[in-house]
């Protein structure tokens, strides 16, 4: 559950914007002013926090600036009269994440909360990806193919130019896109991965540019899109191959301008981002079949980056098995288990359809099924009778 924090002098706002946030489920604390506020946002971890500008004691603009200074990561919501709104602009240039006037309206006010959220929950994303060891979002293998793409994927990180990835499902495209993230200098910033083919086709503009309050039926409030999330960072276009051609479109014009214009809106908003994609189509034939831009393809593929099937890397399927068995032994709390070699060795001899992705499921399937060894019978059974 999101946990918010009210600083506000006046106690009717306090309670009147409680009761609203609670009703949507949120977790909410008051503060009486900016320095009991600044000592509970200090002891605790809170999401975001609503914040008058003109407070006694601390003000709110004085308290954003301690809170960043101790580096915490709640967004900050301002809360100004009308007569502060220069004041919460001030604020949002300092760091806080956007602001409302007083008396806020409920839509606006709702709006500005679940973007703030969106925004706290990539910044942890992110985070979490930043203290994971590297290992964790290695690119597993010694054959010549995997070798030549870690070697291909050192040389064009550090660069800012766009990269598609290509490959069968399931073969580590989204591993190839973290390696790049994690090498590039834009690394401290978020990686945001949005998978195209599982955005329904009428909802992916929005997902991508945001959109402003009255868009569309439902759209009760303005939203960030991921571009504007991504904003210093990596946008991650996983599966573009399937998107439509009118966010396409959309797409073209953020990588042509750096910029993008949220749905419903009339205003551009300036961007820096790196895109990379991912897609298991081939967009030539898409392009000759008038499902994908031609013109899109080349802004996107300045780079492309193939990686593999695990058919055509057999060789390093010892090396993945055991990396998935020590993993999984980390993830279920139990010792590592052991696999034979002619129990290895049978695995490198299946057809792998489903490339890496299978083999990781097959490998904790075994793990679950069988016991502290797995041998060349468990191999064959579990794998010949696809349980």
């Amino acid at each position: 559950m999101a946990k918010l924090i009210i600083v506000d002098d006046e106690k009717s706002i306090r309670c009147a914007l409680r009761d609203i946030l609670e009703y949507e489920g949120y977790e909410v604390d008051e503060a009486k002013d900016g320095e009991e506020g600044l000592d509970m946002i200090m002891k605790s971890s809170y999401d975001v926090a609503l914040c008058d500008v003109k407070m006694p004691k601390l003000n709110g603009l004085d308290l954003l600036l301690k809170v960043g200074e101790a580096g915490k990561e709640t967004q900050f919501v301002m809360i100004s009269a009308f007569g502060n709104v220069e004041n919460a602009v001030e604020a949002t240039k300092r760091g806080a994440f956007d602001f409302v006037t007083k008396p806020p309206d409920l839509n606006r006010l709702l709006g500005a909360v679940r973007n703030a959220l969106d925004r706290s929950k990539s910044i942890q994303q992110t985070r979490l990806i930043k203290t994971k060891p590297l290992n964790n979002s290695e690119i597993i293998g010694q054959s010549p193919l995997i070798v030549r793409l870690r070697d291909a994927i050192s040389r064009v990180a550090v660069t800012e130019a766009r990269i598609l990835i290509t490959g069968p499902n399931g073969s580590g495209k989204e591993l190839v896109a973290k390696q790049v993230h994690e090498q590039s200098s834009r690394s401290a910033m978020p990686l945001i991965e949005v998978n195209c083919a599982a955005i329904p086709g009428e909802l992916i503009e929005s997902e991508l540019f945001g959109h402003e309050k009255g868009a569309f039926t439902g759209a009760t409030g303005r939203r960030i899109g991921k571009f504007e999330q991504a904003n210093g960072g990596t946008l991650f276009l996983d599966e573009i191959g399937d998107m439509s051609l009118s966010a396409q479109a959309k797409v073209l014009r953020a990588l042509q301008e750096s910029k993008i214009t949220r749905v419903g809106g009339d205003k551009d908003i300036k961007i820096n981002v790196r895109v990379i994609a991912a897609t298991n189509k081939d967009l030539r034939k898409e392009i000759q079949n008038g499902n994908f831009r031609e013109d899109l393809y080349h802004r996107l593929s300045v780079i492309v980056l193939s990686v593999p099937s695990l058919a055509e890397r057999r060789d390093d399927i010892p090396l993945l098995v055991n990396k998935f068995l020590s993993d999984l032994a980390v993830a279920y709390g139990t010792p590592t288990i052991r696999m034979e070699k002619v129990a290895v060795d049978q695995l490198k001899k299946l057809p792998w359809t489903g490339n890496v992705r299978e083999l990781h499921n097959v490998i904790e399937r075994l793990m679950i099924m069988c016991g502290d060894k797995i041998t060349l019978d468990d191999v064959l059974f579990y794998t010949n009778l696809g349980l």
